[in-house]
């Protein structure tokens, strides 16, 4: 590819075309996915999140016989305008990813076809204009879960520990801190209902504990919790 500036994209039979125009502008969106907490004595905290996946939109035309326009920019064309939208659509009806490649920069990435709108506009039919949003494709792999047949036994079953998670009421009896690394101390509860918002496991106060009505508190030991 060189230096040359192309949009290419590559079906999952390993089959690429490259858009016949380049658009005016490419816009690619990364975002990740934040939540704002309040703390006491500190107020809103942001809590930074995983990253979402990454989406990019293309706005272009597509000449009825792209090899007779002049102002094309690909490299190799296609025979008609109607043989890329008719590729373009059997990768999105397939649902299966595809590449998207940006040459002479390093946008790269697998991704599904979320939209491709095209049609004509101004009375003018000598090309087609189209909008194409991408949004990226992350692989995982999904487990069968199995449920076991619970059997059922006349024997007194043993009460289960203090087990508690998000959105638990619990018992509070100690030392508030404004994060989970014991940094700046707050009040101490004693014998207060709370509920649990946040855990952080592996820190030194990985619950992070809120009044019934959601008012922040703020982060206490493991040991300062119990199940109400």
């Amino acid at each position: 590819m060189g230096n040359h500036l192309g949009i290419y994209i590559t079906d999952d039979a390993n089959k690429t075309f490259e858009l016949p125009i380049n658009p005016a502008e490419v816009e690619l969106t990364a975002e990740t996915d934040d939540k704002s907490e309040t703390v006491t004595g500190l107020g809103e905290v942001n809590l930074i999140g995983d990253s979402k996946l990454r989406s990019i939109s293309v706005q272009s035309t597509l000449p009825l016989d792209p090899s007779s326009e002049h102002y094309v920019s690909a490299q190799n064309l296609l025979g008609s305008a109607q043989e890329y939208i008719d590729w373009l659509l059997n990768i999105q009806e397939s649902k299966k990813p595809m590449r998207l490649v940006i040459s002479s920069t390093k946008i790269s990435f697998k991704a599904t076809i979320s939209s491709f709108q095209y049609g004509f506009k101004n009375g003018y039919d000598g090309e087609y204009v189209y909008t194409l949003t991408l949004k990226e494709y992350r692989p995982f792999l999904a487990k069968k879960v199995t449920k076991e047949q619970s059997v059922i036994s006349e024997s007194t079953r043993p009460t289960p520990p203090n087990k508690v998670g998000i959105g638990s009421t619990v018992i509070v009896n100690g030392q508030l801190h404004r994060d989970s690394a014991g940094n700046g101390l707050g009040l101490i509860e004693q014998n207060a209902t709370r509920k649990i918002s946040l855990i952080n496991p592996g820190s030194s106060y990985p619950y992070h504990v809120v009044t019934l009505d959601g008012g922040a508190r703020g982060w206490v030991k493991e040991s300062d919790v119990k199940s109400a």
